[in-house]
Parts: C-alpha cells; sequence; structure tokens
C-alpha cells in the first residue's frame, strides 16, 4: 500500500571565451510528420541515489532537500507570470536518470529525465566552468556526425532569445542552476532492452558553462511540450513511463514511442492535458476533486484551474517528489485523514522531519489507511501510494507525501504518487493515462 521512506539572461559576458565551433548555416531537416509505423524504444531510469549506501531516512532526506531546491523554480515562475514578466525558467535537477549516448562513434552519459523542461544538454569539451561527472565531458572533435547549429536554423529560433553568428544559449533553473553553450546537431543512441536504436540530427546543447546543484549526471533530457523536447524532435506521438519505489532493486521505464508490450490489464483513468500559454513546456492536468476514501471534499469543481496571467493549476511532474496542492484543500486532506485512520499528529513533524507525520500504534496493522482518489475529467485515480512510514527515534510514523503549494503558485503531481501507475503522454490527443500496473515487471 505504501512506499517506504525513502532563458532568463544572466549577466555575464562570456560569449567570448567560448572555443567558436565550426557553423553550419543550412537548415536541419528533421521528418516530424507521424509514420505509419512509429518507432519504439525503451530506455531504463535509475534514480539519481540509486546504488548508495543510504538508509530509509537519508533517502526520503536528500530526496526532499532535492525538492526544496527545485521548488524554487516555481516560486520564480509565479512571480514572473503574476507580474507579466516573460522570462522562461526552468525545473532544477530531478529525480530519474537515462543512459544515452551521443556522436559517432558513441560516448555515453548519464542525464536526468525531466518532464519540466526542453532543452537536451550536456557538458562537452573544452569546458570553461563545469560542474563534477561521472564520466568524460562530450569532445565534439571525436565525433564524425557533429554539427553546430547557426542563427538562421530552425532549433536556434526555436530558442527565442537574440542571437549573433553561432547560435549560443543561455538555460537557467529556479534553483540557480544553469548552462551556457552553443546549439548543435547529432546522432543520439538509445539503449533499451533491445539492439541499441541510432536517431539522427537531434539538438541538444553543448555545455560550456555550466553550475548548480546536478546529481550523478552530465546533462538532462528535457521531455516537455516545447519544440526542443526529445519527444517533440521525435516522429513519435506518444511517451510512457512506469515508475518502481524508491526502495525497490528494479529500475524504472521509459517508452518512447508505443509500447512494444502489452498494456497492462488495470483500469485506465485519463486526464486532458491543458495548455498554458504563460508555461507552454508543463503538462497541465484537469483534476476537479479530490476524495479521501469515501468522502469527497469541498473542493470546487476549477479549484485546480490555470488562472489569471497562467498561475495556479496542477501539473505532472517527474522531477518533484511529493505531492504539493493548496493549503486549505491540503489542511481538509490532512482532517480527514485523521479523523479515518484516528491517529494523533506527531509534535513539530514537519519542522524536524518535513512531513506531516503520524504516530502509528503498537500494531500498525490494525490500522485502515483509506485510499486517496484524484477526480480527473477521465476517471477517479485510486491513489494507494500517498503516505511513507518509517522510524524517527523510538517512533512509528506514518507521513504524508504531500505538502502546501501556496507560496508555489502552482500544484504538482509529484512522482511518490506516480510509482507503479505506467503513464502515457499521448501527444497528439493531449491525453495523459494512468493505468495500474506492477511497475518491477515492466
Amino acid at each position: 500500500m505504501a512506499s517506504s521512506l525513502y532563458s532568463f539572461i544572466i549577466p555575464l559576458a562570456i560569449a567570448f571565451i567560448f572555443v567558436t565551433p565550426p557553423t553550419s548555416t543550412s537548415k536541419i531537416s528533421l521528418n516530424h510528420e507521424r509514420e505509419e509505423t512509429e518507432p519504439s524504444f525503451r530506455v531504463m531510469l535509475k534514480r539519481v541515489d540509486a546504488g548508495k549506501n543510504l538508509t530509509t531516512p537519508e533517502r526520503i532526506r536528500r530526496a526532499l532537500q532535492r525538492d526544496k531546491k527545485r521548488l524554487r523554480m516555481f516560486r520564480t515562475m509565479s512571480k514572473l507570470s503574476s507580474s507579466g514578466i516573460e522570462a522562461p525558467v526552468f525545473p532544477g535537477p530531478g529525480e530519474f536518470l537515462m543512459q544515452l549516448a551521443i556522436g559517432t562513434p558513441p560516448q555515453y552519459y548519464p542525464a536526468i529525465m525531466d518532464t519540466g523542461s526542453d532543452l537536451i544538454w550536456t557538458q562537452c569539451s573544452p569546458c570553461v566552468l563545469c560542474f563534477s561527472q561521472p564520466t568524460p565531458f562530450f569532445d565534439p572533435s571525436k565525433s564524425d556526425s557533429f554539427e553546430s547549429l547557426s542563427c538562421s536554423s530552425e532549433f536556434c529560433q526555436d530558442l527565442q532569445s537574440a542571437c549573433i553568428g553561432n547560435c549560443y544559449y543561455t538555460y537557467a533553473y529556479g534553483d540557480s542552476s544553469f548552462t551556457i553553450g552553443y546549439m548543435a546537431t547529432e546522432t543520439f543512441t538509445f539503449n533499451g532492452s533491445g539492439s541499441p536504436l541510432s536517431l539522427q540530427n537531434i539538438a541538444f546543447g553543448c555545455g560550456q558553462l555550466d553550475q548548480g546543484t546536478f546529481t550523478n549526471c552530465s546533462g538532462l533530457v528535457g521531455m516537455g511540450r516545447g519544440p526542443l523536447s526529445l519527444p517533440s524532435q521525435l516522429p513519435v506521438s506518444t511517451f510512457s513511463y512506469c515508475l518502481t519505489s524508491s526502495d525497490s532493486s528494479n529500475d524504472s521505464t521509459l517508452y518512447l514511442g508505443p509500447s512494444p508490450y502489452n498494456l497492462p490489464q488495470g483500469s485506465p483513468v485519463t486526464s486532458t492535458l491543458v495548455k498554458n500559454i504563460y508555461q507552454p513546456s508543463f503538462y497541465y492536468l484537469t483534476l476537479t476533486g479530490i476524495s479521501v476514501g469515501a468522502t469527497l471534499l469541498d473542493i470546487p469543481p476549477d479549484g485546480f484551474a490555470i488562472g489569471v496571467n497562467g498561475t495556479n493549476g496542477i501539473i505532472i511532474d517527474s522531477g518533484t517528489t511529493l505531492t504539493y496542492i493548496p493549503s486549505n484543500y491540503y489542511d481538509m486532506v490532512k482532517d480527514e485523514f485523521v479523523r479515518q485512520t484516528k491517529l494523533s499528529p506527531f509534535p513539530n513533524s514537519t519542522s524536524l522531519i518535513g512531513l506531516d507525520c503520524y504516530e502509528l500504534p503498537q500494531s500498525p496493522s490494525t490500522v485502515q489507511f483509506p485510499i486517496l482518489v484524484f477526480h480527473f475529467d477521465g476517471g477517479d485515480l485510486l491513489v494507494k501510494e500517498y503516505f511513507i512510514t518509517g522510524s524517527y527515534s523510538t517512533y512509528e510514523l506514518v507521513c504524508l507525501a504531500m505538502g502546501s503549494s501556496d507560496t508555489l503558485g502552482i500544484s504538482i503531481f509529484g512522482n511518490i504518487m506516480q510509482v507503479n501507475e505506467y503513464i502515457v503522454y499521448d501527444l497528439q490527443r493531449e491525453v495523459l493515462t494512468f493505468i495500474p500496473t506492477n511497475c518491477n515487471g515492466m
């Protein structure tokens, strides 16, 4: 039932220090038309803390620390939207790593998968100022398929920033992380369960000035709705993933294109994917209400709708651990959870642990935990993975994997609630589907 604990412009005049790449003025030609038979391939995902000798409390504490940094972006984003300023700021580093390779011959590196941003990028040699990474920097001079982009290229224009000569980019994240470099195209190779699949002319950023809280990775793969994201550049109309819990020994799975396997047999629940012109990269859901057990909370049907200047609304995000909703709605969840479980709040748990926690009796099996229900416009999602159990000092606790979104200006459906759901993003129909399944078997 429960999971275990577990481009705004940076004011730096630095363009002159970049090593100038060979430039192409030819427009990149990609086949964006949907084919009769779309390519389909599988990519394995690892959590950023996988393989580390961490205790259960250490895992959840590190995840919450990453959440805190990532959530700074949402606060910045909300302030910019409410002030009418258009300045793209993107989420900080996420929770899941994917292995891929770039170049000919391929040079392998781990990258963070992020459904909240668009740009694909990696650190490139020579690197002026870069963070430590587990693999060597990508060296364009050793690849036969590398080609930098000019200002006139299609993908450079997608950056929507001033360009003179070579196509340089600045990409900033809300936790003060950033990457600065130049745009290029390359051959990307993905290793799944079958033979490696190579895709040509993928636009990406070659970072030469990169700083921030990037963990165990060499860059980032944007999976958002913008034209520079990986799904947008591929001839696919869907992508999907199935996330395992943080204490599972099995990797999670990402499918680009239709899944080659039979879909899980659980009852599907759908949500219309809404667009927000102020935040076009995010996948906004159509949530109309929440129930705790059989009790429907007093939340208006438009309580999670996108508001004036693009504020509010609820997005699904692979890189955020907890689920965040407005405090008045969250208080309703907590109150009803306590009423039905008859558990007592653990004193000062939000300051001690960072979560709202409740003390379990000596026989925890006697507690009947209600199912949390998220009511989408296409069905009712039964959320079983919404609390975390663990020990604090001599106490056995259950903690809600939720928090308040009041300071964020947006609600977030986090990755704990996505565990053991096969989640399909239909980019043509603009529909997201949840199918309950055991992701350990995917």
